[in-house]
């Protein structure tokens, strides 16, 4: 299970859960991607799908009638949050553990109870951010805090980047992937799926 995570709501998570899925989907698997985001859930609008029923019934009813394909991203599945409480989420999560498929995990921003829920449950994250100062330092505690619960960054993305700025340092991470700012919507843009699919190729060479 991959923990997508950042300090800052607006630093490109939910755009790096479905561009990373989608990459890994390219690659011959079929990622399931979650929405744990209890306060802001975004996915469903993303993929244009309901956000009911959700996670919240995972235990009743199994995986299979909850996930949904979307026309938009075909390659991947998803689980949206639904109306799932904290824990409610975390015994869903726990479900999902030790799957035969990616599950990627689209976190909460910050670094609270509600974002350490899913990074306590998986196996390692990826940390999301934008080069701005303010939302490299919300990113680097975000992933201390993501160390501290066993789920380490295996690497950093750094949206809305032109590259110069490398902060592998302060993010304790120095795999960092850049992905450029566009005009079109982000995943429409062949230069943002091209480090996008750089992304799930290291992922996939280190079977993550």
């Amino acid at each position: 299970m991959l923990a997508i995570a950042g300090g800052k709501g607006g630093c490109g998570k939910t755009t790096s859960a479905l561009g990373i899925a989608s990459a890994l989907g390219a690659r011959g698997h079929r990622p399931l991607v979650v929405d744990a985001d209890r306060q802001m859930p975004d996915i469903h609008h993303r993929v244009g799908i309901d956000r009911t029923p959700g996670i919240e019934r995972l235990r009743r009813t199994g995986l299979s009638p909850l996930t949904r394909r979307s026309d938009r991203f075909p390659r991947l599945d998803v689980l949206p949050c639904g109306t799932a409480d904290r824990s409610t989420l975390a015994s869903a999560l726990e479900q999902l553990r030790g799957r035969d498929r990616p599950v990627l995990v689209d976190c909460p921003a910050g670094a609270g109870p509600d974002a350490a829920v899913p990074l306590r449950r998986a196996d390692r994250s990826v940390v999301v951010a934008t080069p701005t100062e303010q939302s490299l330092r919300d990113a680097a505690k975000t992933a201390a805090m993501a160390r501290e619960l066993d789920s380490p960054p295996s690497l950093a993305v750094l949206t809305r980047s032109d590259g110069s700025t490398q902060p592998g340092d302060l993010l304790g991470c120095r795999d960092v992937v850049h992905v450029p700012e566009v005009s079109e919507p982000p995943l429409e843009a062949r230069g943002v799926a091209v480090r996008y699919a750089a992304v799930a190729k290291r992922l996939d060479k280190r079977n993550i």
